[in-house]
């Protein structure tokens, strides 16, 4: 058996042990628990800084689906089979089976990550609401049996590397952080002008 295996095993063996675990767990591998969240987080966006959400809102959508989408792909390229499909001794608490056939990279940790990576390099505060919430998703798609530790690592540096990538090249869009010039001259520009 490998460290993987064996990690994979022990977070697992977790599960069914809790009836309130295992429901906190499958809900932060569910998209709409993060729905309602989301739209705050948006919203509180827009109020803030309309001008920066406006722009950067698509481009952060875009990079979650280009991490998605490769991720896609890559489970194709490793063909790595799912934990839960792998082994025998792992615990299955999902009511729906345990997800698709592969499972490298896990897709909801490289989405969480980019989404992370993103904003954290656009505004660096906000890590300390964002990171907790990728590691409690990558920690849950473990111990549901979806996925090996190695799987959600490789989900979290894919998604880190094309969400913080992509903040960083709207970074390098000089007018993306522009001040909007005011209409009204302040008092030192009027008399420069007169």
């Amino acid at each position: 058996m490998t460290w993987d295996e064996s990690l994979f095993l022990a977070i697992n063996g977790l599960a069914g042990q809790s009836a309130v675990a295992d429901y906190f767990f499958l809900q932060m591998g569910s998209r709409s628990t993060l729905y309602l969240p989301g739209a705050c987080a948006i919203v509180y966006w827009i109020w803030t800084n309309k001008r920066e959400a406006l722009l950067a809102g698509p481009v952060l959508g875009a990079a979650v689906g280009l991490t998605d989408f490769f991720g896609g792909q890559l489970k194709w390229v490793f063909e790595r089979v799912r934990p839960c499909r792998a082994l025998t001794e792992a615990v299955k608490i999902e009511p729906s089976g345990c997800g698709g056939l592969f499972s490298f990279p896990s897709n909801h940790a490289a989405n969480t990550a980019a989404l992370a990576a993103f904003l954290h390099v656009l505004y660096p505060r906000s890590g300390w609401i964002t990171w907790p919430i990728v590691a409690v998703v990558g920690f849950s798609r473990v111990f549901i049996g979806a996925h090996y530790v190695t799987d959600v690592l490789g989900g979290w540096m894919l998604g880190g590397v094309i969400g913080g990538g992509t903040a960083w090249a709207l970074l390098q869009w000089p007018r993306f952080r522009m001040k909007m010039e005011s209409v009204v001259p302040s008092a030192e520009e009027a008399e420069v002008r007169s």
